[in-house]
């Protein structure tokens, strides 16, 4: 189990967010760079919701969404 991540693969970076966590994001110049980001954010943002006593989303089964963007196309 996990979360759903979307990824987006830019001109020269590739980026990821979480729908089911609010601002947690990550952004690197490799895919491989950006998955393990993408795990660190997750585990910092989990570890910050528990520090303030706040629920922590219930994870799915886990999903990756690729959307490319390309230069000069709105996002």
């Amino acid at each position: 189990m996990g979360y759903a991540v979307i990824i987006e693969k830019r001109p020269t970076s590739f980026g990821a967010h979480l729908p089911g966590l609010p601002g947690c994001v990550a952004a690197a110049e490799t895919r491989e760079h950006m998955y393990a980001l993408v795990v660190q954010a997750i585990e910092m943002y989990v570890a910050a919701l528990k520090e303030k006593g706040l629920p922590v989303p219930i994870r799915i089964r886990a999903s990756l969404w690729w959307r490319t963007t390309e230069v000069g196309a709105p996002a």
